[in-house]
């Protein structure tokens, strides 16, 4: 398996300001500290992938390709699969521009962050009522 998509649903509070990551969780609310979040409500965490994805994730040096679809807008962009990679969170799914792991890591080295996203999506997600997508291949 090299795929997985996650659903998530906007929140007024979803600012994406953070210059380092992007974060989907399964948290029902956030309050507007949470500057690098994109979405709730989230279908999966790291914890929910299937187990040969999750064994992809934790090769070194692959290629991870992303998107979030949300009310026919797409953003796009890439990060790198880890051998460190621990993907034991239960609530979170983080994309990090940084070298940095923890249980929450989906993928590192990412090319763009929460503030890449373009304001017209977050406005999009700002709304509570958006059903959006996260799309993860693994090449």
């Amino acid at each position: 398996m090299n795929q997985e998509k996650v659903t998530f649903l906007g929140h007024r509070n979803i600012r994406c300001h953070h210059s380092k990551t992007i974060e989907i969780t399964r948290a029902e609310s956030l309050s507007a500290r949470g500057d690098c979040i994109a979405g709730v409500s989230a279908s999966k965490a790291c914890n929910d992938f299937d187990k040969e994805f999750k064994a992809k994730l934790c090769e070194t040096g692959r290629k991870v390709n992303l998107e979030i679809n949300a009310a026919g807008l797409t953003f796009r962009m890439y990060g790198f699969t880890d051998q460190r990679l621990i993907l034991s969170h239960d609530h979170d799914i983080v994309i990090r521009k940084s070298n940095y792991v923890c249980s929450r890591t989906l993928c590192v080295l990412c090319n763009k962050a929460s503030s890449d996203i373009p304001r017209d999506l977050v406005l999009k997600l700002q709304n509570p009522t958006t059903v959006a997508e996260l799309k993860i291949i693994i090449e």
